[in-house]
């Protein structure tokens, strides 16, 4: 087999049951005899290693030293001085005619360099540029930029849960969740504290900020909303023929909003005018890549559960290899990854393989079909082996050492990561659940999941409600706010394809790897199987791809 492309060193080298990092790619790609070098390297692997390292292919040219490549930069071994570039060719790829999204793809927004993720101690502590590529030929007139790739995380609980479960916990993280996100309405309203507010007289007009603390319908159709900060309680009378009563619709319990209103005549309830969410502001531009490149985002893998669609699995990896997904340089995983066990009534009936580390080595090989130099970000979800209650820290060290093959970043439920310059926030979505129930079906619907990726949007919390569906661990801080804003969001959970833009967010909700299961069916749901949604980091562009 000729070996003149990368892509096909790496399909060779998961052929004979190895991985390798790229520097190892590309050295026996620059071979003079590539065929020759990966036969060595395969040959001379030591005893249960799953990569192949660029130590290791150096070793096996340093034994042949007419297979050693030229260095980078250089012709014939003589450096001529010429720095060299890649051009890529822009546009957005087409569905392959296997099916589509629930919409049509949103449009792109004009980049803003501007945006920025932040410099957190947590981005510091997981981020890490890869080794730099040199750039590849393809075959054919198409090529691809292969300058060092970095990537940043923030958000991470990994290693830093202080939570105990003590009631000061709980204060804590709703102080903390108080205090970030008022700062976000502060330049919204005059907010005076709950206690200030008791003390002014009748009539006066008055502004507050508060998470919600109960709402409930009067005997005449009006709505009583009560919002706790800091200091106190404090009643809010929002009239059935206001405008903003349709908004009071779609309140969760504990999250932040704002009022601004009049006090009755005893200063006992204000009656409110005007509601705020924190929201996305429309003066929202998201950032983009400077270069044409993509990222497939999928979830939802259940690798272990009898519904596994590995056929569809294998026609995704294959189409990675292709010229086609020339491009898809990255590949983003929102939880569940394997079905897991005991995370439902009689799961075991359902399982292919019974045991969780079983799963995951079996999805450690699927893993290997994907190419070698696809960056890979993986989180986990309610079926995966961490603990449910979110924040999720990411897998353990063990977990970690059976997928790491791919030698793929893992990081905690939800995390910011950022690649080209674009944000994205992944969060696996259980909560979605939540809101669908919560709120009428216009406003979030199994049919439509990114509907209620919207309400998270404008409320800045990807899990706003404590103590419904969704378990939350209480810590020092609240991992849930959306302190910044995602140029994407990128969830699962729901197994429903759906995506759109809110404000100029790209939201995506990314559907399933799993046909459906027997408990899907008992509560009437379809799930989208085998969709792969790809998006063009430097428009935001989005299409989709079906393997099923």
């Amino acid at each position: 087999m000729p070996l003149e492309t990368t892509t096909r060193i790496v399909r060779e080298l998961a052929r004979h049951g190895y991985n390798a990092d790229r520097t190892a790619v590309t050295l026996i790609a620059n071979a003079d005899d590539p065929s020759r070098t990966l036969a060595a390297a395969v040959e001379t692997a030591p005893d249960g290693a799953l990569r192949i390292t660029s130590d290791h292919v150096r070793s096996v040219l340093d034994a042949d030293t007419s297979t050693a490549p030229d260095p980078p930069g250089t012709l014939g071994g003589v450096d001529d001085g010429v720095e060299r570039t890649r051009t890529v060719d822009g546009g957005v790829e087409a569905d392959d005619g296997g099916g589509s999204g629930t919409s049509e793809p949103p449009t792109p927004a004009p980049p803003n360099p501007s945006v920025s993720t932040g410099n957190s101690s947590a981005e510091s502590a997981n981020s890490a540029e890869r080794v730099p590529v040199e750039t590849e030929e393809r075959s054919g007139s198409r090529t691809r930029d292969r300058s060092p790739r970095s990537v940043t995380i923030e958000g991470d609980i990994t290693g830093q849960s202080t939570g105990t479960g003590e009631y000061d916990d709980f204060v804590d993280v709703f102080r903390d969740r108080y205090e970030r996100l008022s700062k976000l309405l502060r330049g919204r309203v005059n907010h005076r504290p709950a206690t200030a507010i008791q003390e002014m007289p009748g009539r006066s007009d008055a502004e507050m900020i508060g998470l919600v603390n109960d709402v409930r319908s009067t005997a005449s159709g009006h709505w009583i909303v009560e919002l706790e900060d800091t200091t106190g309680v404090f009643p809010c009378l929002v009239m059935k023929d206001k405008e903003i009563a349709d908004h009071v619709e779609e309140l969760l319990l504990d999250e932040c909003v704002a009022v601004s209103g009049t006090l009755s005549d005893d200063a006992g309830v204000l009656f409110v005018d005007d509601l705020y969410f924190p929201d996305v502001p429309r003066s929202h531009r998201p950032s983009t890549a400077d270069r044409h490149v993509q990222a497939a985002l999928i979830s939802d893998v259940h690798v272990g559960s009898q519904e596994f669609v590995a056929d569809a699995w294998s026609a995704f990896a294959d189409w990675l290899h292709t010229e086609e997904a020339d491009h898809v340089e990255y590949l983003l995983v929102a939880g569940d990854m394997v079905e897991g066990v005991g995370v439902y009534p009689n799961q075991d009936e359902e399982l292919d393989i019974i045991d969780i580390y079983d799963q995951y080595e079996a999805f450690a090989e699927y893993l290997k079909e994907v190419p070698g130099d696809v960056e890979i970000v993986m989180i986990p979800g309610n079926h995966d082996a961490v603990r449910l209650a979110e924040p999720q820290p990411a897998f353990d060290e063990e977990l970690r050492e059976i997928m790491s093959a791919h030698d793929a970043r893992i990081t905690g439920n939800p995390s910011t990561v950022t690649i080209e310059g674009v944000s994205v926030l992944m969060y696996h979505g259980v909560s979605l659940d939540e809101v669908i129930a919560e709120l009428p079906t216009e406003k979030a619907s199994y049919d439509d999941p990114h509907t209620a990726m919207y309400q998270l949007l404008k409320k800045r919390h990807v899990a706003p409600q404590f103590g419904g569906r969704n378990r939350l661990a209480p810590e020092e801080k609240d991992y849930l706010t959306i302190d910044s804003v995602p140029d994407v969001f990128h969830t699962g959970h729901v197994h429903k394809l759906g995506y759109g833009k809110y404000h100029d967010v790209l939201a995506v909700n990314s559907g399933c790897w799993q046909s459906q299961t027997a408990f899907q069916k008992s509560v009437n749901i379809d799930p989208d199987v085998g969709y792969a949604p790809i998006v063009d980091l430097d428009t935001l562009n989005l299409s989709v791809r079906k393997f099923t």
